[in-house]
């Protein structure tokens, strides 16, 4: 058990029972624990499998490469509809843990064995004909944005894409990418903090609402 957590898990007021009990399940599957994100995350041969996150209405259990797992029973959610890679256990109450104890269990050791072998989620790939004409023509422009954003990791763009592209007008287009502008020459994705107050660390968690000063 890892001191670092203990002091994590003794702080925790709304999920208390839930946590401890998730933890109980992780390290009776023999994963390591450590803080990452400021999160309990729990590992295998230093190869992160999964973490434990407390929010205001659930907790949850998030593999980090979800996708692989067979899920046949359903309970595995996506953190987002274009979410790739995580899938995750939303809990309410420690009694839907306890039921659920040898499914969680079942789904720990199979990410374990998915790990073991190595294996990676095929991520969709972004390319330039996802780009709307309007970012094409600001990319012109702003050679060092351009940079910036082919930079980014293909989880990151296909973000900002999708924010983009959901845009009818064309003139809307153009405002929502000048106002990330300044986020995507920082390397930050559009969901990712820029404050550095989260959390929820890389994620923004709203902390920059509590500030004066604005954030992009």
């Amino acid at each position: 058990m890892n001191s670092e957590l203990d002091s994590f898990f003794l702080k925790e007021k709304i999920w208390k029972s839930e946590f401890n009990k998730l933890r109980e399940l992780c390290l009776s599957c023999n994963l390591e624990e450590t803080l990452k994100w400021k999160q309990p995350c729990y590992m295998h041969q230093k190869k992160n499998i999964l973490l434990i996150g407390g929010f205001k209405d659930f907790i949850s259990l998030s593999f980090f490469k979800g996708a692989l797992l067979k899920n046949q029973e359903g309970f595995l959610e996506k953190p987002g509809e274009n979410s790739q890679t995580v899938r995750f256990f939303k809990f309410t109450s420690l009694k839907q843990i306890i039921e659920l104890e040898n499914t969680i269990k079942a789904h720990i050791f199979e990410a374990i064995e998915i790990e073991k072998l190595g294996l990676k989620v095929n991520s969709v790939e972004v390319t330039s004909k996802d780009y709307p004409v309007e970012l094409v023509e600001i990319f012109q422009l702003n050679p060092k944005f351009h940079n910036a954003f082919e930079a980014l990791t293909s989880g990151r763009q296909r973000g900002y894409l999708l924010h983009f592209n959901a845009a009818k007008q064309s003139a809307t287009k153009t405002i929502r990418i000048e106002k990330y502008i300044p986020r995507i020459l920082n390397s930050k994705g559009i969901n990712d903090c820029v404050c550095g107050q989260s959390k929820r660390m890389p994620n923004c968690d709203g902390s920059h609402k509590n500030f004066e000063k604005p954030y992009f």
